[in-house]
């Protein structure tokens, strides 16, 4: 039986056609979540890296639910109980350990330069899952809008973590306001058009505001092998420094600040922060 071709036929960052195949898995890699799968089928997935932008794209034609909705809820946590173990576990980690620590530390000093010692800072947080960073940004003394799609990480976010919370797909939600500070930290790699809800983004920032985010790094990552998890299958796609450059211009941004680094849990991270064009 012929098998179906994964090649993705053009980058969706720069719409280059020409890319090479990097990693080939015929089973999951160790650590990867376990979603549900019809019994029987097989394991099938390829990881393509695209000239000039050098973005990744994994491509599968498995039976599984790679995005923020239920069921990578279920497969990640669980129940409430599951939700709330984890946001519990995250947050007592010490600052050396955290990676949750190293992010509000660097938003909070890019603010301070861009709008200087103003208290009153607003913040959108877009694909906030357990509710970590919301609660950072809480003790910080902004006012955090949590967006998730999840009915039960929204319910844990306004009950649990006492973060205002909006349960809605961000690419329809209408009327969410304006806010100084929009976050995306490690959502645009689960998403089928990263570009389309980036620039999306702008719509609810605040003249002289910056969106922030965080995407896998693809080129520290593939360095070490097909096993890493920027390369597991929820991810969509895995970035590189150029195709975060890209990425921002096309979505309407002008990059301030992309950095690397290596994340205390080891994690390979591209992070931006960027200014909407113009502004």
């Amino acid at each position: 039986m012929n098998q179906v071709n994964l090649r993705p036929h053009s980058c969706p960052i720069s719409g280059v056609t020409e890319a090479r195949m990097i990693f080939s898995y015929d089973a999951p890699p160790p650590g990867e979540i376990g979603f549900r799968r019809p019994a029987g089928e097989p394991y099938r997935r390829e990881v393509w890296q695209f000239a000039i932008s050098e973005h990744f794209v994994s491509r599968h034609v498995m039976t599984v639910a790679t995005d923020y909705t239920g069921d990578y809820v279920n497969s990640t946590y669980g129940n409430r109980a599951g939700i709330e173990a984890a946001f519990e576990r995250v947050i007592a980690l010490p600052a050396a350990r955290s990676d949750n620590a190293g992010r509000i530390k660097r938003i909070e000093q890019f603010a301070e330069s861009r709008f200087g010692n103003r208290e009153s800072i607003t913040l959108l947080d877009i694909g906030a899952g357990l509710g970590v960073f919301p609660y950072a940004v809480k003790k910080a003394g902004w006012r955090c809008t949590a967006l998730d799609p999840d009915p039960r990480a929204c319910e844990h976010i306004q009950t649990y973590v006492g973060v205002e919370a909006v349960c809605a797909d961000f690419m329809k939600v209408e009327n969410l306001g304006r806010y100084d500070i929009v976050t995306l930290n490690k959502v645009l790699e689960h998403v089928d058009d990263p570009i389309s809800m980036l620039k999306r983004a702008r719509n609810f920032l605040l003249p002289g505001g910056f969106v922030y985010l965080e995407v896998p790094d693809g080129e520290m990552a593939m360095r070490e092998g097909a096993e890493r998890e920027e390369f597991f299958i929820e991810h969509l796609h895995v970035f590189s420094f150029a195709s975060v450059t890209m990425l921002a211009t096309r979505a309407g941004f002008v990059p301030l600040v992309i950095e690397r680094l290596q994340e205390p849990s080891t994690k390979f991270t591209l992070r931006a922060i960027l200014a909407a064009s113009g502004n």
